[in-house]
């Protein structure tokens, strides 16, 4: 399903006056992908999905699902139409007085099915998140990430063909993070969907999505590929959230950016691919009169390919340490300076 929007605009009335939440927000979300939606808190983000989402309508402009207008639907043919739509939340949502198994059927049963249909699908979707032993257990007895696995499978359950994770994984400890994440690319494979990911986590948007908008005041300030956000970001908004990615100390994941030293670090530098292994900075010393401070590095590792950085000074002489610089850019290193 792909999903077009239009100069969207959503203004709340609040006690102080007003605030544009969504700001003339036009984006192109291909079909059968990973689409991430990054922003602050406060950013608009969670408002511009729920217009995505239509559970409610736009000031103005408008959203299309494979070209058609789906903002100004009737009322039943809403509701037709948000029965194709998967939501998961941060806080899972789930009813406490059902079972696994019961939670999973909940939206079928809405649906009207029949019951051997529900309990059939019950069974399909309790295999596919892995819990298919714990259809009978009361959801106080389930661990986070059980919880959000079983808030898959009922937002899977009818079939849809959009599904947004709104913080989904906001509630869970990094390890758990992952596995679900995991879980969700590799959902996304079986079923051919659209995922829309809302997120503050750019870990995230790297671990997970194929493209990502990057949102702030309620505009889009930044829209590309994965590897072309991490590869050569071009707002301050976008680099703060790729500087972020810290690795947690006593973290054994080898993921994010460990930095060592706070102090300097006026180069940012970025290799793509096999220039992760090449000794581009052993060169770079023997042939140019200048020394290498390093204080950070790390490899980010996408779905389908490894980006490093590193933040480094420069030193020596100013002819040399530009000659260093086209050097690097020669050899296929993003490079950046960090004002």
């Amino acid at each position: 399903m792909q999903i077009k929007l239009e100069n969207l605009k959503k203004t709340y009335k609040t006690k102080d006056g007003f605030i544009e939440a969504v700001n003339d927000i036009s984006l192109n979300i291909p079909d059968n992908t990973i689409f991430g939606i990054i922003g602050k808190s406060g950013a608009g983000k969670s408002s511009l999905v729920r217009l995505i989402s239509l559970l409610e309508k736009p000031d103005s402009g408008a959203v299309y699902y494979n070209e058609e207008r789906v903002d100004n639907l009737s009322k039943k043919s809403l509701i037709q139409r948000r029965r194709k739509i998967g939501m998961i939340f941060q806080n899972f949502n789930l009813f406490t007085s059902r079972t696994a198994a019961r939670n999973v059927a909940y939206p079928l049963e809405i649906c009207g099915r029949p019951k051997d249909e529900i309990e059939q699908r019950v069974q399909e979707m309790l295999s596919l998140v892995g819990l298919a032993d714990r259809a009978n257990a009361p959801i106080s007895t389930l661990s986070g990430g059980q919880k959000q696995r079983i808030a898959i499978a009922r937002a899977l359950a009818t079939n849809p063909d959009i599904l947004f994770c709104d913080e989904a994984t906001s509630a869970l400890d990094p390890q758990t993070t992952r596995s679900i994440l995991d879980l969700i690319r590799e959902i996304q494979k079986k079923m051919n969907l659209t995922v829309v990911m809302i997120t503050h986590q750019m870990e995230v948007v790297r671990d997970a999505c194929e493209y990502v908008a990057v949102i702030e005041n309620g505009k889009v300030v930044e829209e590309n590929t994965v590897s072309q956000i991490f590869t050569n970001p071009q707002t301050q908004t976008t680099k703060a959230f790729i500087k972020n990615i810290v690795q947690n100390q006593g973290d054994d994941s080898n993921e994010g950016l460990l930095r060592w030293s706070q102090e300097g670090g006026k180069y940012i530098l970025r290799f793509i691919n096999e220039a992760t292994s090449r000794p581009v900075i052993s060169s770079l010393c023997k042939k140019f009169n200048v020394d290498i401070n390093i204080r950070a590095g790390g490899i980010q590792h996408l779905p389908n390919e490894d980006i490093g950085s590193m933040i480094i000074d420069i030193l020596g002489p100013e002819e040399e340490v530009q000659k260093a610089i086209s050097f690097l850019k020669e050899e296929g290193i993003e490079i950046e300076e960090d004002k």
